[in-house]
C-alpha cells in the first residue's frame, strides 16, 4: 500500500513538472517580441553574403572612419562616419540604422553611399561592437538591443549630440533597413522635436498607437514590400491612415512582386529594380527636406 501511494506522488510530481515546464516554454515563447519572432522567421536560412554590388562607384572621395560617439556605462560605442571632403561644415546628416546583422560592411558602404550624396552620415551600433554572420548570432544580438530600450535611447541621443557638436551638423535625418527601419522610428519618436526627416525601410516593428505617432513632427517616408509577411499591407496601410489622420506629412510606398529585405545587395531577397527606384525616391525625400 505504502508503495503504491509513493508511486502515485511520484506520478503526479512528474506530470505537474512536466505541466510547469510546458507553461514556463509557452511564457518564454510569449516573452519573444512579434517583430522578433517574425525576423527570425524571414531570416533563419539568411546569409550575410558578399555581393559586388557593395562596390559602389562614386566620382567623389569619401572619407569613412570609425569615431568614439558614445560611451553607455564603462563601454565606449563607436560608429562608421563617412562624409565627404567637399562637404560644408553645416552639411545636413544622417543617423543610419543598420538590420539585423550588426553594423557590418553592407552598412558601411551604405553609409559612404549617403556620404556622396552630400550627407554627414553615422553608422549607429546598437549591438555594441558586436556583428551576427549567423541567424542564431542575429537573432540573440536584436532580441538584448530591443529588450534594453535605455541603452538605445542613451546610443541614439549620443549619436544625435556627436553630429550636432563635432560635425557642425545642419538639419539630421534618420534612415535604416529591416531591424534599422524601426529604429529610425523609434528615433523619430523619441526625439520628435530634433529629426527633421525619418526613412523607414520595411521596419516589421512599426508603432500603430495613435497617441505615441502624434508627438511626431518631421516628414515620414515608409519604403515596404507587397510580400513581406513580417508587416502585411494592411499593417502598412493602417500606419499610413494613423499617420494621416493626424495630419502629418507621411509618404508610403509598397512594392509589388518584392519582399522584405529586397533593398539589400547582399541578401537573398534583393530586388535591384525595386531597390533603385525606392533609392530614387529616398534621395528624393531627403533632399527636398533636408537639404532645401
Amino acid at each position: 500500500m505504502i508503495k503504491r501511494q509513493f508511486l502515485r506522488l511520484g506520478i503526479v510530481a512528474l506530470l505537474s513538472a512536466l505541466i510547469l515546464i510546458g507553461i514556463t516554454h509557452q511564457v518564454t515563447a510569449q516573452s519573444v517580441p512579434d517583430s522578433i519572432q517574425q525576423t527570425w522567421d524571414l531570416h533563419q536560412h539568411d546569409r550575410p553574403l558578399a555581393s559586388p554590388q557593395l562596390e559602389i562607384a562614386s566620382t567623389n572621395a569619401v572619407k569613412g572612419e570609425w569615431v568614439n560617439y558614445a560611451k553607455i556605462g564603462d563601454k565606449t560605442i563607436k560608429g562608421y562616419l563617412a562624409r565627404s571632403p567637399q562637404a560644408k561644415t553645416n552639411a545636413p546628416a544622417l543617423l543610419v540604422f543598420h538590420e539585423w546583422w550588426g553594423l557590418n560592411d553592407n552598412i558601411q558602404k551604405m553609409t559612404e553611399k549617403l556620404a556622396t550624396e552630400g550627407y554627414t552620415a553615422l553608422a549607429v551600433d546598437l549591438y555594441e561592437g558586436q556583428v551576427a554572420d549567423k541567424p542564431e548570432d542575429a537573432m540573440t544580438l536584436m532580441k538584448k538591443a530591443s529588450q534594453n530600450r535605455k541603452n538605445f535611447d542613451s546610443n541614439v541621443e549620443q549619436a544625435y549630440d556627436y553630429l550636432k557638436t563635432k560635425t557642425k551638423a545642419g538639419k539630421i535625418g534618420t534612415i535604416g533597413w529591416c531591424f534599422g527601419g524601426t529604429s529610425s522610428l523609434n528615433t523619430a519618436l523619441l526625439l520628435p522635436k530634433k529629426i527633421d526627416a525619418t526613412v523607414i525601410y520595411y521596419g516589421s516593428g512599426i508603432e500603430s498607437d495613435r497617441d505615441k505617432l502624434k508627438v511626431l513632427e518631421m516628414p515620414i517616408l515608409g519604403i515596404f514590400a507587397e510580400l513581406d509577411q513580417s508587416i502585411p499591407v494592411a499593417k502598412v496601410k493602417q500606419f499610413e491612415q494613423t499617420l494621416k489622420s493626424l495630419g502629418k506629412s507621411v509618404e508610403i510606398d509598397i512594392y509589388p512582386n518584392a519582399d522584405h529585405a529586397f533593398a539589400n545587395p547582399s541578401g537573398t531577397r534583393y530586388n535591384a529594380a525595386a531597390a533603385e527606384d525606392a533609392w530614387k525616391k529616398t534621395m528624393a525625400f531627403l533632399k527636398k527636406n533636408l537639404q532645401a
